[in-house]
């Protein structure tokens, strides 16, 4: 539906559809894992960041879609896509 939104509480990567379901994708890369891997690189201000922009872009909805927040986490050649990975 949209990359790359921002606002001035945060910015959102994609935002997509998933059936009925608005998905809020925060995409992450690092060259490997080995300081953690790119998930684990989402700290909680980059997180209350992304909730605090996701809010934003709901106002324009009348009435609340279901929604998450999933990741994309890419470690050197791996990619891996985690699902609803952000409890609100």
């Amino acid at each position: 539906m949209e990359e790359n939104f921002r606002c001035k509480g945060g910015e959102i990567d994609l935002i997509m559809r998933d059936g009925a379901t608005l998905v809020f994708v925060e995409v992450r890369q690092r060259a490997s894992s080995r300081q953690g891997g790119a998930a684990a690189s989402i700290t909680p201000a980059k997180i209350r960041r992304l909730v605090c922009a996701a809010q934003v872009y709901l106002l324009r909805f009348p009435v609340t879609p279901p929604c998450r927040f999933d990741v994309v986490a890419i470690d050197g050649e791996q990619i891996e896509w985690l699902q609803n990975v952000i409890e609100v």
